[in-house]
């Protein structure tokens, strides 16, 4: 990670200056404090653009209310009540999933892990439950346990995540069932167990990470990329069931679509480390992520997140020309960034051995 200023640093400012309501007010306010006529054309320019700004605010803060309901029209709101939350993380055990348990178990929330290896932590607040989330037996079975020991999840957090980072005709059939196992169907798993408790409460909070590679694609990520894509349009098809078939809205649900984060997932990738990628495609910190789902869950409200701020533009990218299309995908060096991939997470038993066969024969030539 660097320090060097980026796009997203850059975006924060101009939306609390040259894009703030507050802020752009007083340009035609200056203007007539020093004589210009009401009618000259600088103080209506000046009027338009604080109007234009202001009607773009007013957009999002009303299709908030209108996602969130009425109560979100109080501007002081409490936030969330964390006493009695169960939050229940799968992937927790390492990355962004083991920052978030052990932030939420500092602040004394109880906290449910389930990942195949344990969590590194020696904060009581936090059980953990060995469990492979992408097989139904295995959630069926310990969501059991963990309703029993622990109580039923108020909060749920599907953050579980696996890459193989292989050209398509490379992928065994073992990885593309794990990826969308892991990646997709791990998803369908937990909320059979765990969101019927938060119908009939009507209350809870579905938490989905997704990735930006589920809006575009590229090379060696056509396994990964198809099962964010599929977790993308699950959580938009939940959030309408919730509201017209289930009639819970109260229920809230967040999706992430981040761009590269600093976690062993992906820590063998390359990036291009020149100015104006590193300017305007750079890579978060789990801290970030944590910090975005916790705004999310302390505000009871549901949200949709792109990090950082390049990852809005891949919602609009399939509209653009297709040269432009092209052209980002040759600038951000997307289709090579995999080239040198090596998968240090989730390895499975099968490519232990595979991997030790071939360095057997390696030693034999």
């Amino acid at each position: 990670m660097n320090d060097m200023i980026d796009v997203d640093v850059v975006v924060s400012v101009l939306s609390r200056t040259a894009f703030s309501p507050f802020f752009t007010i007083l340009f035609p306010i200056l203007y007539l404090s020093q004589g210009h006529s009401v009618k000259s054309s600088i103080v209506w320019y000046s009027f338009l653009y604080w109007a234009a700004i202001s009607a773009f605010w007013s957009l999002r803060w009303l299709s908030k209310v209108y996602r969130n309901g009425i109560d979100s029209l109080l501007l002081f709101r409490k936030p969330l009540n964390w006493s009695g939350q169960v939050v229940l993380i799968t992937g927790g055990s390492s990355g962004v999933g083991e920052l978030l348990a052990n932030t939420l178990a500092f602040r004394n929330v109880t906290v449910v892990v389930l990942d195949i290896k344990p969590i590194v932590t020696d904060n009581s607040n936090i059980t953990f439950y060995q469990c492979d989330v992408s097989k139904w037996d295995e959630v069926e079975a310990v969501a059991k346990k963990v309703i029993e020991e622990v109580g039923h999840p108020t909060i749920l957090v599907n953050n579980a995540g696996v890459v193989q980072g292989k050209l398509i005709l490379d992928l065994k059939p073992q990885d593309i069932i794990q990826t969308f196992g892991v990646n997709t169907m791990a998803h369908f798993w937990t909320l059979k167990v765990f969101l019927p408790k938060m119908i009939e409460r009507k209350s809870g909070h579905i938490v989905t990470l997704a990735s930006v590679m589920g809006l575009v694609g590229s090379a060696q990520m056509t396994d990964y990329s198809a099962s964010k894509a599929a977790v993308i349009n699950m959580h938009e098809s939940l959030r309408y069931e919730l509201d017209n078939r289930y009639g819970v809205p109260q229920i809230r649900t967040t999706v992430l679509c981040p761009g590269h984060i600093h976690t062993p997932l992906f820590s063998t990738i390359s990036t291009p480390q020149n100015v104006f990628y590193r300017f305007f495609v750079p890579s978060l910190s789990p801290l970030t992520v944590v910090k975005a789902i916790i705004q999310a869950l302390d505000a009871h409200e549901s949200r949709t997140i792109y990090l950082p701020f390049y990852t809005t533009s891949a919602v609009l990218m399939k509209t653009f020309p297709s040269f432009v299309r092209d052209l980002a995908q040759k600038l951000t060096y997307a289709d090579f960034i995999m080239q040198h991939f090596r998968k240090v997470t989730a390895v499975r038993e099968d490519e232990v051995k595979s991997a030790e066969q071939a360095a057997a024969q390696k030693q034999l030539n």
